[in-house]
């Protein structure tokens, strides 16, 4: 591995720490930094979410994470592409209703600018 390589995994493992701790504390101007304008989340239930209605959701506070677990990560960079894979237990509110949810969340990022940004994200449930 090249020292380019190890410091773009370096650089890609704390966007994703700070992705993370954006969710968690509802930072909506944070989220906006690392989220890529043409961003896809698609959850669980197989709906997916723009970057505009991800954000509405911290804004208005219908989407509130109160504990963010991570229990694993593995982090692949290829040139201006990585991947993140981050197994987590979560627990919130959402649209007025508490949730508890262990997932594997994988997620998309591009490199342009000097940093990293999400362009898609998956979330699939973890069952026991």
């Amino acid at each position: 591995m090249t020292n380019d390589q190890a410091g773009l995994e370096a650089d890609l493992r704390d966007a994703e720490a700070r992705l993370q701790s954006a969710v968690l504390s509802g930072d909506v101007d944070a989220l906006d930094l690392l989220l890529d304008d043409r961003v896809v989340y698609t959850g669980p239930d197989g709906h997916s979410v723009t970057k505009d209605e991800d954000l509405e959701a911290h804004r208005s506070r219908s989407l509130v994470v109160e504990i963010f677990d991570q229990e694993d990560v593995q982090v692949t960079v290829a040139g201006s592409t990585g991947v993140t894979r981050v197994l987590v237990t979560l627990q919130g509110v959402a649209a007025g209703q508490p949730f508890s949810a262990r997932l594997l969340y994988t997620r998309t990022w591009v490199h342009a600018d000097g940093s990293w940004r999400v362009l898609a994200a998956h979330a699939g449930a973890v069952l026991d």
